[in-house]
């Protein structure tokens, strides 16, 4: 027993200590945000000027001989290279002065809270000698260690760290309800939750919510940077927001947003299936019209929805984006709402 009350213990401290390196990761990101945004807007220079540079400047491809690299004169990159000291996501470096290196400071420290999470998740689970997400608590903590380690993971093969800033800030928001309100001890499960289905079924839902998550903040930029667009297009300049300038274009965000969702989307339909085989091995039915059971399945329709619309109905831009939103807005609803005040054969357990 003092083992187990240790290692909740240390569970905690590694909680908090998560918390204060994803507090200066945040901050990194912010500043790295900042320094995107003054790298793609030089001084003097209109953003309707600079798009239309970018834009010629893409289209110039000058073939480049052999010998070229001996001759005199500059030489002029082909479209699609990036030219030395350029940063694809985020301007030039040189442009960005002091804040160069906040990307990649934010991304290390990231890791660290990411390992100092993943540990304090692990020894939670360690103290009560199950799965860690037997109860709103732990549910939370490790789904917000999954959300990070989703975002690692795609930052591995794609520069997102754009969007660092609106990932580590609602896994720190996570983290704070769960530290101050729905913090539980450690315990054992009730006999209903006692089965491998348990760590099959939660499992798969913490990544498809972490997609959802991922999907649901490029779906919000993409709608900010398609404004800009528009006021751009209008001839208006934008006076807020500069950093949105080194961001991809509305449509690009949109495409990324479309590819999370189609990954999480049959991550999610296996979700709803193995909590319904699930259902019946403690229950003795598949559906009993719990409410947890029946968000868990309107999340499933929205999403269905969206991809049904965007996929064979031309639906694209904004209203893609808002139909992704409000499938997300449902996945908030059954973790925040539905979890904590509908009654039903969920309600002990908080997954």
């Amino acid at each position: 027993m003092a083992v187990e009350e240790s290692l909740a213990s240390i569970s905690n401290d590694l909680v908090y200590s998560a918390m204060a390196v994803y507090t200066a990761a945040l901050g990194a990101f912010a500043l790295d945000l900042a320094g995107r945004g003054a790298a793609a807007r030089p001084t003097g220079t209109a953003p309707a000027e600079q798009s239309a540079v970018r834009s010629v400047a893409q289209r110039v491809s000058v073939p480049v001989a052999a010998g070229a690299a001996e001759a005199d004169g500059p030489v002029v990159a082909r479209a699609g290279e990036n030219p030395a000291g350029e940063n694809p996501a985020g301007g030039s470096h040189a442009g960005r002065g002091r804040w160069a290196n906040a990307g990649g400071i934010a991304v290390s420290l990231t890791w660290l809270a990411f390992l100092l999470h993943l540990a304090a998740v692990t020894a939670r689970g360690l103290s009560a000698g199950r799965a860690p997400w037997g109860n709103m608590y732990e549910f939370s903590t490790a789904g917000a260690v999954v959300v990070v380690g989703v975002f690692l993971v795609v930052l591995r093969t794609r520069d997102i760290r754009y969007l660092g800033t609106f990932v580590v800030g609602p896994v720190l928001l996570t983290l704070g309800l769960a530290i101050t309100v729905l913090y539980t001890p450690s315990a054992q499960l009730v006999p209903a939750l006692q089965s491998f289905w348990l760590v099959i079924h939660v499992s798969v839902a913490f990544i498809a919510s972490a997609l959802f998550t991922l999907g649901f903040s490029t779906s919000v930029l993409q709608l900010v940077q398609q404004r800009r667009e528009e006021s751009r297009a209008a001839g208006t300049i934008p006076r807020r927001g500069r950093f949105m300038d080194a961001l991809p274009a509305a449509a690009d965000l949109e495409r990324s947003a479309y590819r999370l969702h189609v990954v999480a989307f049959p991550l999610w339909t296996f979700t709803v299936i193995a909590g319904a085989i699930w259902a019946e091995h403690a229950w003795g039915r598949y559906w009993n019209w719990d409410p947890k059971e029946v968000w868990s399945f309107v999340i499933w329709v929205v999403y269905a929805g969206y991809l049904h619309a965007r996929s064979t109905r031309g639906w694209d831009g904004r209203r893609a984006a808002w139909f992704a939103i409000a499938g997300y807005g449902c996945v908030l609803f059954n973790f925040l709402v539905v979890n904590i005040f509908f009654v039903g054969f969920h309600s002990y357990s908080g997954v």
